[in-house]
């Protein structure tokens, strides 16, 4: 990738995460830093997250209870995450399935908490549950951003080269 794109990040920086190949997305080329994409996509995802917990908890959530809602709204905003940052912060092909799961395993960490906060907030903390997802959201994204920066989208430090001499010497 060019410097042009970011002269304050280093090389590993600017390439693809997780061992991701592909030309930066669309988001990434207007941005040109990564970490504000980053805020960007997780800011819409959000918002987006926090839309079907709502529309989940007025629907299957007065059947079933607000739990059932996190656990819909979960399947749903992972997903669309997933979708957001493959489509607009990078361009990649290939390895979807094994993606999508370094993926999962984060907000993994992230719902296993949400799971303990809501039902303490909720019936110990008497919040209503939409007030109460609110304020979760807030401990569950830093938690995603710094499990995504350190293992979602971290690539391994490359490998060093060693070269071979035709002249090396035999102990």
């Amino acid at each position: 990738m060019p410097d042009e794109y970011n002269h304050e990040v280093t090389r590993t920086e600017r390439e693809p995460p997780a061992g991701m190949e592909g030309q930066p997305g669309p988001l990434l080329r207007l941005i040109r830093d990564r970490r504000v994409a980053f805020l960007i996509v997780g800011s819409v995802n959000t918002a987006v997250g926090y839309g079907w917990f709502v529309l989940f908890e007025f629907t299957i959530g007065r059947f079933w209870g607000y739990l059932a809602s996190l656990a819909f709204a979960h399947v749903f905003s992972v997903l669309c995450a997933f979708v957001l940052y493959r489509r607009f912060v990078f361009r990649v092909r290939g390895h979807v399935w094994r993606d999508l799961g370094r993926f999962e395993l984060v907000y993994l960490v992230s719902i296993s908490i949400n799971f303990v906060l809501l039902p303490l907030l909720v019936e110990f903390g008497h919040l209503p549950p939409l007030l109460a997802q609110a304020l979760i959201i807030f401990v569950t994204t830093i938690i995603s951003y710094f499990g995504h920066r350190g293992f979602s989208f971290r690539r391994p430090a490359p490998a060093p080269t060693t070269h071979n001499s035709p002249t090396k010497d035999i102990q």
